[in-house]
């Protein structure tokens, strides 16, 4: 790549210049990033120049590793949540309860927080969630028009795939049809034992969704809303279901959960949870019933499970019997 007119400090004047790929390191908060960025050499001289677009080119190039390697939401996400559900950056942040510039800033490349990122990405990602936060913080904004322009957009992309369940609910259906009896507390950690051991085993998660911390272990928020109604009671069991839509792979896990997670109770369940590492890391040393809505990380769901597969030495989903008897004993032993 040729670029012209450019000022070359060692030839003093303008040159054409060479632009190549070329490994970088740049360092972040006493991290140091490994990008690929840009560097432009004098044609004439070989010796470096300093071109602004490609400073800025190598510095957007470092904060999108470090966004990358942290699991902080990228630009492109953070730009597309506005037109995504017709809403603008101030009324946005609003919503959410930040200060009124906080969105922008996003925008305009500052990079958020963990814990605030984490809330954008699953806006990003699921109209429903967004939804709920439009509904219930709907005061926060300063007009009705802007609510209603917003619950426009996203009643269309809800109503877009009313047609088509999500993978998620396709699991509850299952796990309903398959469980003689399963409370609103056991469906939430059942689900999170079908994640985590999915991933252990295939390398990808089963669903989209994120679960919370909740002060009794892992939560998806929207399948407690839609089942909390039940408190402690068992939910009604799903009579049919189409198996077909799940690949054998799924079949296995969700059988071997049924057998060897749903036979405890949510209670049981719980001691379980509050004894892993993706639970006690989302809660970062709350008091015991101190609320929280921080999302358990998935890459922390997905190395926990893979090193339980590695230490219980399990072959295939059937091994996790030998997980689930073992966290039993060890409840029952305090």
């Amino acid at each position: 790549m040729k670029n012209k007119g450019v000022f070359c400090e060692e030839c003093r004047k303008d040159v054409n210049c060479i632009v190549s790929n070329q490994s970088m390191n740049g360092t972040i908060k006493g991290e140091v990033y490994n990008y690929i960025g840009k560097m432009a050499r004098c044609k004439e001289c070989n010796s470096e120049i300093y071109v602004d677009k490609i400073n800025d080119y190598n510095l957007k190039a470092l904060y999108d590793e470090y966004r990358k390697k942290n699991n902080i939401i990228s630009m492109d996400e953070i730009k597309g949540i506005c037109s995504k559900y017709d809403i603008g950056k101030r009324p946005l942040s609003l919503l959410l309860g930040w200060g009124e510039q906080t969105f922008s800033r996003y925008c305009d490349g500052d990079i958020p927080t963990k814990q605030y990122s984490d809330v954008l990405k699953h806006i990003s990602a699921d109209p429903h969630y967004y939804n709920q936060i439009l509904e219930e913080h709907k005061k926060n904004l300063k007009t009705d028009a802007a609510y209603k322009k917003s619950k426009m957009a996203v009643e269309k992309l809800i109503g877009s795939d009313s047609n088509s369940k999500s993978k998620i609910n396709l699991v509850i259906e299952y796990l309903l049809n398959k469980c003689e009896d399963i409370t609103p507390l056991a469906l939430q950690k059942t689900l999170y034992y079908v994640q985590g051991f999915y991933y252990a085993f295939y390398d990808t998660f089963l669903f989209t969704e994120d679960c919370q911390a909740w002060v009794h272990g892992p939560v998806y928020p929207d399948i407690y809303s839609k089942y909390k109604n039940y408190k402690f009671d068992s939910i009604d069991r799903v009579v049919v279901t189409d198996d077909s839509v799940f690949t054998s792979s799924e079949i296995a896990i969700l059988n071997s959960v049924v057998k060897n997670i749903c036979c405890y109770s949510g209670k049981i369940l719980e001691q379980f949870t509050h004894s892993e590492s993706p639970w006690l890391s989302a809660r970062k040393n709350l008091p015991k019933q101190e609320p929280s809505t921080d999302i358990i990380c998935k890459e922390d769901i997905g190395t926990y499970f893979e090193s339980v597969k590695e230490k219980y030495n399990m072959i295939n989903p059937n091994d996790i019997e030998s997980y689930s008897k073992t966290m039993f004993k060890q409840i029952q032993r305090n």
